[in-house]
């Protein structure tokens, strides 16, 4: 945007290749390349019912070709010579401060009068005994694969582990999680993530929970510590997705003026302004929500911050925005897929916010019922004044069913706007609507009802 604003712009990346960040290269595209193959292999054992006759697994040089296909497709308007051709100036090298307003690339300084990083994160490292000589893969490896692997152990029970477990044991590889946890995605509501658990060990997913891996042993065994007992489970390769490290080391932070915080990150106020005001962060560097929508969130903020001189900030602070993630929203792409949005039921009691509960199960719903999807399950939190707070909802394309209740949530809108709504039957967005009408049945009271036949 700056740049097509008319600014100067210098983006420095360490290597070409990476230019995309991890959304582009070992994240959202890839791993959602890998789903939709993963899922098109469950669907096609799933017509076996009807006659149709399939077996085999994946054949992962295939897997892996149609991957880097699709990620080379987005990398033509995510690349050096794009971004130069349209006016910006790239750099490919190692980054470093060299001042409060400037940094050292290839042993040459450049300053500027704002500084955004937005260095990303890695996928944290496993120590432990005997790790070495096992085959170990994360988010950043796993797309390589040339082999499946018949035995997956998966370690971690957050969105990454969940979601590349459950593609890999479609994709043909006996799956193994181990959840430090005693339930997966932990920052999910319980009841919706119990029943997301219940799907994947139908489909041969095995999970130990309340569990960690202690050691490695002949390069292909893990010693389990599950509670207060031990078991010995055998694998071939083993997927580590136990959370994110920040890349901020060799930024030469302290030559900013950039301070630390507690938790090892960088210190960010809710402008995202570092210690040193002329140094911003923006997307995981952030140590928040690791999300590229987020990243996309912190951005219009800071372009908006930009443009409100110091001064005028100072007599009118309101015009300069302040993070806020009340109408963030995130999907964690399994099958079903499971979508959150707004304000989480726990801040709303931390908030004291009176709020009704509206929850739905999909049984009943036509659409669920001939797609066979009667698991899903949706819980929304509304106000007292109908305004729609938050919500979460387990559903096939889930992600794509609460587009429009993000939008009401987003944009404070009543919830009568999609009570009113006429949907086309039968779409299987219409749970939507069957699940707000439960706030209008509430207020057929028995007076209600009376007057409603006196005035008939």
């Amino acid at each position: 945007f700056m740049n097509r604003a008319g600014f100067k712009v210098l983006l420095v990346d360490k290597k070409e290749e990476s230019i995309g960040g991890d959304c582009l290269n070992y994240g959202c595209v890839p791993s959602k390349a890998l789903i939709h193959i993963a899922r098109q292999m469950r669907e096609a054992r799933g017509a076996q019912r009807f006659g149709m006759n399939v077996e085999g697994t994946a054949d992962m040089k295939k897997v892996s070709g149609y991957i880097h296909e699709k990620k080379e497709v987005i990398r033509k308007h995510e690349n050096k010579s794009y971004f130069e051709s349209r006016g910006m100036t790239v750099i490919i090298g190692a980054a470093a401060f060299a001042s409060n307003n400037s940094i050292a690339v290839n042993g040459k300084i450049y300053s500027a009068k704002r500084i955004l990083l937005a260095t990303g994160s890695r996928p944290r490292t496993l120590h432990i005994e005997g790790i070495e000589g096992a085959t170990i893969l994360t988010n950043e490896s796993l797309f390589d694969l040339e082999i499946l692997p018949k035995k997956l152990l998966v370690i971690g029970g957050g969105p990454i582990g969940i979601e590349l477990g459950q593609a890999m044991s479609h994709l043909g590889s006996d799956v193994s999680i181990v959840v430090k946890e005693d339930k997966i995605l932990p920052r999910e509501d319980a009841a919706l993530s119990s029943v997301l658990q219940s799907e994947m060990e139908k489909d041969g997913v095995t999970f130990y929970f309340n569990s960690s891996v202690k050691k490695i042993t002949e390069k292909k065994y893990a010693l389990l510590q599950i509670n207060s007992e031990e078991r010995t489970i055998e694998f071939d390769a083993i997927l580590v997705a136990i959370g994110r490290e920040l890349n901020k080391e060799h930024l030469d932070l302290q030559k900013a003026g950039i301070e630390s915080n507690e938790k090892g990150g960088i210190q960010v106020n809710e402008y995202l302004e570092t210690t040193n005001k002329n140094v911003l962060l923006c997307g995981d560097i952030v140590g928040q929500h690791q999300f590229t929508h987020a990243a996309e969130l912190h951005a219009a903020l800071i372009i908006h911050n930009f443009f409100i001189p110091p001064f005028i900030a100072r007599i009118f602070p309101f015009l300069k925005k302040k993070l806020n993630t009340d109408h963030l929203s995130w999907v964690t792409y399994t099958t079903p897929e499971l979508a959150t949005f707004g304000i989480s039921e726990h801040d709303l009691m931390v908030r004291n916010t009176p709020y009704t509960v509206l929850e739905q199960d999909f049984e009943d719903d036509d659409r669920a019922i001939v797609d066979e999807t009667t698991n899903g399950k949706m819980k929304l939190f509304v106000s007292k004044k109908g305004v729609l707070l938050g919500g979460t909802m387990l559903s096939q394309n889930a992600g794509e069913l609460v587009q429009e209740l993000i939008l009401v949530q987003s944009q404070k809108m009543n919830v009568s706007a999609l009570f009113s709504k006429i949907y086309p039957y039968p779409t299987a967005a219409r749970i939507n609507k069957k699940t707000i009408s439960k706030l209008y049945i509430e207020k057929l009271t028995p007076i209600v009802k009376m007057v409603m036949k006196l005035l008939y």
